[in-house]
């Protein structure tokens, strides 16, 4: 088998673990659920024309406070979401999945021995908390 044929069994592989399910079936209650839909597009309604007051040359103090308020109003809204939540919650299973893998396969490409070798001790997926993958 070649590594690109290993590629798709490892792919396969991933797409029948729980994580995976789990992070889709979140995705899919995300998308169908209009309030969190109509939350997210106001955001980012909201976002544009806090961006568009702050690329002024006179930008008005009033509406950024203004805009900034009601974008933490909808942000909080969107982030309380139980789907979101729940989107949340498996997204970050997945990517440590995802992290895990890509370590041992870094591991092995660094020599380490594919039969024995173990995921880092401690990675939490999140490169900002990590002091370097080995």
């Amino acid at each position: 088998m070649d590594v690109l044929e290993a590629t798709r069994q490892l792919g396969k592989a991933i797409q029948a673990d729980a994580r995976y399910e789990a992070f889709t079936a979140a995705r899919e209650n995300n998308d169908k659920d209009q309030a969190l839909q109509e939350a997210i597009g106001k955001f980012n309604l909201v976002r544009m024309s806090l961006d568009n007051e702050l690329g002024k040359d006179t930008a008005d103090q009033d509406k950024i406070k203004e805009y900034n308020d009601e974008l933490k109003r909808v942000y909080g809204l969107v982030m309380t979401n139980p789907n979101m939540i729940a989107y949340n919650e498996a997204k970050s299973a997945m990517d440590q999945l995802l992290a895990e893998v890509n370590d041992l396969v870094t591991q092995c490409v660094n020599g380490e021995d594919p039969d024995t070798v173990q995921p880092s001790a401690g990675c939490t997926g999140s490169c900002a908390t990590c002091g370097g993958c080995h």
